[in-house]
């Protein structure tokens, strides 16, 4: 399987070298990541919103080492809420946020996370919009669902993700659903060892299925992460049999991935945001697209040899 290998490559730092320098990388790079700078991310945002897509935004950046970047990440954030605010789009843009980035890994992580990612879910609150905690591997979930617990209780519409291929997700979904959580179901990308994962698509695939109709029976507000065909009909009939409304769920997928896909269902009148990434730590969030599906490593090779 190729996946774990790109993910093993997303923190080497020489592949990171050969891979930043290669010419062709910045076109491909673009299509997953539209910007650097804020500057170059409105435009973006306006023209999602116009087409009446909605936008989860992401600051990438992943290897915090010491807790003036995980201050700096905070204020990247503070940044973007900043220039949210005049553009009044309430939750139609909101942010997703990975608690590593706020300083989770360092000495007292837990702590400092929790004070670094406070201010920027109370800001994203004041000008009507919110904030979900994504996942990462399966070491830090238990602090990331503690932080999101504690946020609940001043921000309650502050929001989480989980991912099928744990085992202990289909009991998470249930605390979250019970609880009336915002909650993004997503496969998972990181490579996690068969003691804790369902190692077969097949196995992922059901576990999934089973995982959102916990959560669309539930009394939390679902959001259906997947590029997945067949996972997305079998959403709306999830949603058609818990006698969901249009407007509670809705189902989200990443920037440059199946365009085409995301106006066809908000024509439908489905709620759809688009998971946009910007920034200039690009590296290690563009591995794990590619390792994600490999049709995106297949349209990164074609450009590499010319042909993409």
């Amino acid at each position: 399987m190729l996946g774990p290998v790109i993910l093993a490559a997303s923190r080497s730092d020489r592949m990171r070298r050969l891979v930043s320098a290669a010419p062709v990388t910045k076109p491909v790079v673009d299509r997953f990541i539209p910007g650097e700078t804020v500057d170059e991310i409105v435009p973006i945002i306006r023209d999602l919103t116009d087409q009446g897509l909605e936008l989860t935004m992401d600051v990438v950046g992943e290897d915090i080492t010491n807790p003036a970047q995980a201050e700096a990440a905070r204020d990247a954030y503070l940044e973007l809420i900043d220039r949210l605010k005049p553009l009044e789009l309430g939750t139609r843009a909101e942010m997703s946020v990975k608690l590593s980035m706020f300083g989770q890994a360092l000495d007292d992580g837990h702590e400092l996370a929790l004070k670094n990612v406070r201010p920027v879910v109370e800001a994203a609150a004041e000008i009507g919009t919110t904030v979900t905690l994504d996942a990462e591997d399966h070491t830090t979930l238990d602090s990331m669902f503690a932080i999101h617990e504690e946020l609940r209780k001043d921000v309650p519409q502050t929001g989480c993700v989980i991912q099928a291929y744990l085992f202990r997700t289909e009991a998470d979904a249930r605390r979250l659903a019970d609880s009336g959580s915002r909650v993004r179901l997503v496969k998972g990308a990181y490579k996690e060892p068969a003691e804790v994962a369902y190692q077969q698509r097949h196995e992922i695939d059901k576990a999934y299925v089973r995982i959102l109709r916990t959560l669309m029976e539930g009394e939390g507000y679902p959001m259906i992460g997947s590029h997945d065909p067949r996972l997305i009909s079998i959403a709306q009939e999830l949603a058609r049999t818990a006698g969901r409304k249009l407007d509670e769920y809705e189902f989200q997928m990443l920037y440059g991935i199946r365009g085409d896909e995301h106006l066809r269902l908000a024509a439908e009148g489905h709620r759809m945001r688009v998971y946009t990434a910007y920034g200039t730590d690009w590296y290690g969030y563009f591995m794990r697209r590619l390792a994600e599906k490999p049709a995106n490593l297949r349209f990164f090779a074609r450009s590499v040899i010319g042909r993409g």
